[in-house]
């Protein structure tokens, strides 16, 4: 995974300088523009270099705002947003087709354990449409989408697709697998994730999904099958 590197910021030797103020007409930059503040309460200034003064607190305060967001951005989030970006450029491999039209192949087999049935996985995931383009992704958000297998909280294609059967081998925890989802597997003839008339998905579409198995879930609690 990646890593952002440390973010530092320095400030001049005379942030708070007790000597009288010299006040620059364009400051280089928020934090410089600090030092144009003093304590001496002696110091009269023109109306004009008051407005000045005024602004340059105002720019310091939105670049102090901004240099603590970036300090405390969430690194695993830059982390799977780099793995996001790599996991769609993956190059393509020979897919198997079994009889029910969903094809697979692993990248990466994993060391781990079968994905279990009736249970909570973890799961980072890319999902494209036929033609390549990307429209949905647990690597956008920063983390892993959990999810229960085998009982149908998913669409048919990532239940076989990771549960395996019917020709499929089950994931192991640790792999990495592409799945070819033809529509029946997937949405069927019906669009899917609208909102407002605008729908994520059209009907008839066949999906393509990278599936990363991260792990079991370790809250997990089975439902009673039905």
């Amino acid at each position: 995974m990646a890593a952002l590197s440390a973010i530092t910021f320095t400030t001049s030797k005379n942030l708070f300088n007790s000597n009288k103020p010299t006040l620059t007409s364009k400051p280089t930059s928020p934090f410089s523009c600090l030092s144009c503040l003093s304590h001496d309460k002696e110091t009269n200034l023109p109306l004009k270099s008051v407005s000045k003064t005024k602004k340059c607190i105002l720019d310091a305060g939105l670049g102090l705002l901004a240099a603590s967001i970036l300090a405390f951005s969430p690194l695993d989030a830059e982390a799977t947003r780099i793995e996001y970006y790599a996991t769609v450029a993956d190059p393509p491999c020979d897919l198997n087709f079994v009889p029910s039209g969903l094809g697979y192949c692993d990248i990466s087999v994993g060391a781990g354990v079968d994905a279990p049935y009736n249970e909570l996985i973890n799961v980072h995931y890319t999902a494209r449409f036929a033609n390549g383009r990307v429209f949905d992704s647990s690597y956008k958000r920063g983390r892993p989408l959990t999810m229960r297998i085998g009982v149908g909280k998913v669409i048919k294609g990532l239940d076989q697709g990771i549960l395996g059967g019917e020709g499929v081998p089950p994931m192991h925890e640790g792999g990495r697998r592409k799945l070819y989802i033809p529509p029946p597997l997937a949405y069927g003839p019906e669009p899917a994730g609208c909102f407002s008339g605008d729908c994520n998905v059209p009907g008839n579409a066949t999906l393509l999904y990278d599936i990363n198995f991260v792990g079991v879930y370790s809250g997990n609690r089975s439902l009673p099958n039905k």
